[in-house]
């Protein structure tokens, strides 16, 4: 498969990608029991994304000596397209996340053995799928059209879907996970598994994680097919991916207390994806060029936000606090 990727890139955002793991997950939040402030939150999530743009202004101009004008700019825009998908999709993840915490009434302060757990598994996983993804498409280029009509399918039902609100211990998955795991009634601190009677038993916060897991597990099968709409260099899917992920935590306590003010997020998602899908289906036809893509993703999100402050304002009108 062709790549820009040689071991000097490699190497170098493997070192980024150890040295940024070791102070998100080791040093952010931990004097506090694991708990951001908003204002702690949204000063990490700032440092993230500037990390990130570092790391893609590196990129361009290493690639601008080494490679070209052309190849720079055409890499460097890829990079920020992926990485502003990803972003953008890891959102909702977010909110699944919120919900299951909130499910299982897991305290703040045992949140974040999740989370790192989290954040590392998404890590693994992504790599995997990622370059099992870029062979497969190297292999079988048909693909791509699979990819794209499963983007747009999934975009149209993310925009009409209702949330059933449903019980969550109700849903097969969970009846299925606990009829086969012997599994306590209560959390017991930030233990995943204790021992009772000399047997071992996983702990509900055992589940959070599995259902943590799940959970980027399928928001990876719409996100990864939409950057490769983009790129199908796995340096750039896999980087572009990797650098969104590193900021979730701190995103996660960013969004804790404002998630119910993004109610119009999910139908700038599925205009993103459906968006996307199309792209990869129309490849043949016409190539919209990845400046294009960036452009009309920013504008979808922005536009999203827009009206999104709009509605809270009315309503926040109609409940009388404004």
């Amino acid at each position: 498969m062709n790549s820009i990727g040689n071991p000097l890139l490699w190497g170098s955002f493997t070192v980024i990608v150890v040295i940024m793991l070791l102070i998100d997950l080791l040093g952010q939040g931990k004097k506090q029991g694991g708990a951001m402030s908003f204002r702690q939150a949204a000063v990490w999530s700032i440092v993230w994304v500037s990390l990130s743009l570092l790391f893609n202004f590196g990129l361009w101009w290493y690639l601008k000596g080494t490679a070209g004008q052309q190849v720079a700019d055409t890499q460097a825009l890829a990079f920020l397209t992926g990485y502003l998908i990803e972003k953008a999709l890891a959102v909702d993840n977010v909110f699944v996340w919120l919900m299951l915490f909130s499910y299982f009434a897991v305290p703040v302060a045992l949140q974040r053995r999740v989370l790192v757990y989290g954040v590392l598994g998404a890590i693994v996983l992504r790599a995997i799928m990622i370059f099992g993804g870029s062979w497969l498409i190297t292999e079988f280029e048909w693909l791509l059209y699979v990819f794209g009509a499963f983007l747009l399918f999934t975009g149209i039902k993310m925009a009409f879907a209702n949330d059933d609100g449903g019980d969550i211990g109700e849903k097969p998955l969970i009846k299925w996970i606990r009829g086969h795991i012997r599994m306590t009634d209560r959390i017991d601190g930030e233990r995943f598994f204790v021992r009772q009677n000399g047997l071992l038993y996983a702990t509900p916060l055992f589940l959070v994680l599995i259902l943590v897991e799940i959970s980027d597990v399928i928001f990876a099968v719409d996100s990864i097919p939409a950057i490769f709409a983009v790129t199908t260099d796995p340096f750039i899917v896999l980087t572009s991916n990797l650098f969104a992920i590193l900021g979730l935590r701190a995103m996660y306590f960013l969004l804790v207390n404002v998630a119910e003010r993004f109610s119009m997020l999910k139908y700038g998602l599925a205009v993103i994806l459906v968006f996307i899908g199309i792209k990869m289906l129309i490849v043949d036809f016409y190539h919209i060029p990845v400046a294009y893509s960036l452009g009309t993703v920013g504008s979808i999100l922005a536009i999203t936000l827009g009206i999104n402050v709009w509605v809270n304002r009315q309503a926040d009108k109609k409940a009388g606090k404004l």
